[in-house]
């Protein structure tokens, strides 16, 4: 008997909580990217037969598997790589880098395979466009 009355107690309090929240207003709350912490520094420009390669490496590559373009995924979105690096050869060749190795931790727990048998050209031309949308969102 004990057992029962505990269990209907529970479901009371369950009940009158629920009915509580259902009273209260919900807010929407804009979603922020802080994950993104933009690096200052100015942009070179990137040639379009450079970001073009680029574009068909990952076409073609396992890229998409994790990655989108302008949404968040398993990884980072290509555009939130562009908003946080500047459009300089050190970073090109940082995230070239970082593609060949694979990696973590640069944004959040998700881990990156490594790509050992990629050139390190192709990885830049992968970059380069990665780093193009910069650009097209600018022109928009």
């Amino acid at each position: 008997m004990d057992n029962l009355r505990f269990a209907s107690i529970i479901l009371l309090l369950g009940a009158i909580a629920c009915g509580q929240n259902a009273k209260e207003k919900h807010v929407a709350v804009p979603v922020q990217n802080d994950y993104i912490r933009a690096i200052p520094g100015e942009n070179d420009s990137i040639p379009e037969a450079l970001s073009q390669k680029g574009e068909v490496l990952i076409a073609y590559s396992d890229c998409y598997t994790c990655h989108k373009t302008n949404t968040r995924a398993k990884g980072p979105a290509f555009g939130d790589i562009a908003a946080r690096y500047p459009i300089q050869q050190a970073y090109v060749d940082m995230l070239a880098n970082r593609i060949i190795a694979g990696g973590s931790g640069a944004w959040g727990s998700p881990v990156m395979l490594p790509h050992p048998d990629l050139p390190f050209k192709d990885a830049q031309y992968m970059v380069y466009y990665i780093l193009s949308l910069k650009e097209l969102e600018d022109n928009y």
